[in-house]
């Protein structure tokens, strides 16, 4: 039984996970701003608490609670993701910033925060996207979105390294095509070959076993474009 922290578990591929975990006999907990969701399950085994990854003062709520009830956490999968789908140039600086908040700064707080509480052999899983890959395809209106991606996989690899003594590992997976609510943002009307549950299915596995093959790697889990 392992002690797992699941960030944007209200939907999509976070929701579908903190479910599998729970089911599995592990102790989730699930972080989001929304928590209703995953109340009406209201799982034994997942503890949720209301998280906006935005604001830096929420993070004191997680860190008390590992304190007081878990003293460890054993796998941190980062999954929460904002995304704005515009133009370059109507694109503002708040814009960026609000992703930023989300896809960057909120990942390397708690980050930041947990690390305290990992172990020898804890894993810590970024999720990012095919977008944040150099050399991938792009899609206009995805700037903001894309590159922040793309600046939490160099910061995935970096922690890998300034960690390596320590006994835990840092590995990002970049995700294609998914079918979500955020894809449907990001590209309304296309079907992708992929539903949150089967991706959910693969990072479940990865999350338990992959530390011990991998530590400051990037999985392109893709089997399409977008």
């Amino acid at each position: 039984m392992k002690n797992i922290i699941i960030t944007g578990t209200s939907r999509g591929i976070g929701f579908e996970l903190a479910q599998q975990f729970a089911n599995t006999g592990h102790k989730v907990l699930a972080l989001s701003r929304n928590t209703k969701p995953l109340k009406k399950i209201n799982h034994k085994n997942i503890t949720l608490i209301s998280v906006d990854l935005s604001n830096n003062v929420d993070f004191k709520k997680v860190v008390n609670f590992i304190k007081t009830s878990w003293k460890k956490v054993d796998i941190l999968i980062n999954n929460a993701g904002k995304l704005i789908n515009k133009p370059f140039t109507d694109l503002t600086s708040n814009d960026f910033l609000e992703v930023y908040k989300v896809n960057v700064f909120g990942v390397a707080e708690l980050t930041k925060q947990c690390i305290p509480f990992f172990t020898k052999g804890s894993h810590i899983v970024t999720i990012s996207s095919m977008g944040g890959i150099q050399g991938s395809m792009k899609f206009p209106g995805l700037a903001a979105y894309s590159s922040a991606k793309g600046a939490v996989i160099t910061l995935s690899e970096l922690l890998a390294e300034e960690y390596k003594e320590h006994g835990f590992s840092f590995n990002v997976l970049a995700l294609g095509a998914v079918q979500t609510e955020m894809l449907e943002e990001a590209f309304p009307g296309y079907q992708a070959p992929t539903t949150a549950k089967e991706m959910a299915d693969y990072i479940f596995n990865f999350a338990l076993t992959g530390y011990k093959h991998y530590n400051g790697k990037v999985l392109q889990v893709s089997s399409s474009t977008p």
